[in-house]
């Protein structure tokens, strides 16, 4: 496939499952669980049709390291999606999970005994600026809000530390379950597609432990007005709509996720991923008129300025511009 087509795929699915997800979390703040249940499901019933061949393909990794990869990928998801619960904005969500070189950096130090050029360092001290910027700015905001008295504010503002405390959580448990593939893939060789589908799989017991949480907002959903797909005419509670939208456009960007890495360089990747999520954050803010400030916008530049110097796309740049200087002038 045409690598143009996998970052379409990854543009249209990701930043369309952003908007469907905001669409969700606006009415249900705590419905993350059913959100990530439905993914998960959808995605391992792909992969066991189409990856594992309904069981009968033998996985290339050994399963004992395929649970503790799970047990860590599931762990994050849920964390993730919890903090949506605990007064976290969609789009300091989106600028906090950003802040994985930062994490990644500290422990490739920590466990790999890693070593990073100086333009790494200042990457990571932007990207952190950034965070720590738009943070700051949010807790003012929860802290300040004029709509509640002083007791009821300060209930808000712990709820909102305890969402920060989760994100962070989440941050270094994915960081460290980067680690632990990286290593599994310089084992056993690069199964992307195998490990999509268990990590997607072998999870689903554990959401049995959801299961009331999960059925709850079932029942929230199915009692949400109703909506009329356009095209078919069958009508369905909108919440359901747009849970189904949000699994299908996850679907989308994995899958053009998993085509660019087949397709393009690891720092092409990167760089498709952290434009989509600088895309997916302005059309958040515009579209759902998010609070944002000017220091908002300034700690959002830090991030990703800091995430494009890691990816070192100046230095890929450098010679095409160079080159373009060059070409004969129009007479």
């Amino acid at each position: 496939m045409h690598p143009a087509v996998a970052v379409c795929l990854v543009f249209c699915g990701c930043c369309s499952n952003v908007v469907f997800l905001e669409l969700l979390v606006r009415q249900f703040p705590g419905c993350g669980n059913i959100v990530t249940f439905s993914q998960f499901l959808f995605i391992a019933v792909e992969g066991f049709i189409f990856e594992a061949n309904f069981g009968r393909k033998r996985p290339a990794i050994p399963m004992r390291y395929y649970l503790i990869m799970v047990a860590m990928f599931f762990t994050v998801s849920v964390v993730n999606n919890y903090a949506l619960n605990l007064n976290i904005a969609m789009p300091l969500h989106m600028i906090f999970r950003s802040g994985s070189l930062i994490a990644s950096m500290a422990l490739g130090i920590i466990i790999l005994k890693k070593r990073y050029s100086m333009s790494k360092y200042t990457s990571i001290a932007l990207v952190s600026m950034g965070i720590f910027t738009c943070t700051f700015m949010s807790a003012k905001q929860v802290a300040s809000d004029s709509s509640l008295n002083e007791e009821d504010g300060l209930h808000v503002f712990l709820w909102w530390l305890l969402g920060i405390a989760a994100l962070t959580f989440a941050l270094l448990m994915s960081a460290r379950m980067g680690i632990f593939q990286e290593t599994l893939y310089k084992q056993f060789g690069k199964h992307s597609k195998e490990a999509l589908f268990y990590n997607h799989a072998l999870p689903l017991p554990g959401f049995l432990l959801l299961a009331p949480n999960i059925y709850h907002h079932a029942v929230l959903f199915s009692q949400s007005e109703p909506f009329q797909i356009p095209g078919i005419g069958l009508t369905v509670p909108i919440m359901w709509f747009y849970l189904l939208m949000n699994v299908i456009t996850q679907y989308v960007c994995i899958r053009g996720v998993f085509i660019l890495t087949t397709e393009c360089t690891s720092l092409t990747v990167t760089l498709v991923v952290t434009l989509r999520k600088f895309v997916s954050l302005i059309f958040s803010i515009l579209y759902f008129r998010n609070p944002f400030t000017a220091w908002h916008w300034l700690g959002t530049t830090f991030v990703f300025v800091g995430t494009l110097m890691y990816t070192e796309v100046w230095n890929s740049l450098g010679p095409f511009l160079a080159r373009w200087r060059k070409r004969p002038k129009a007479e």
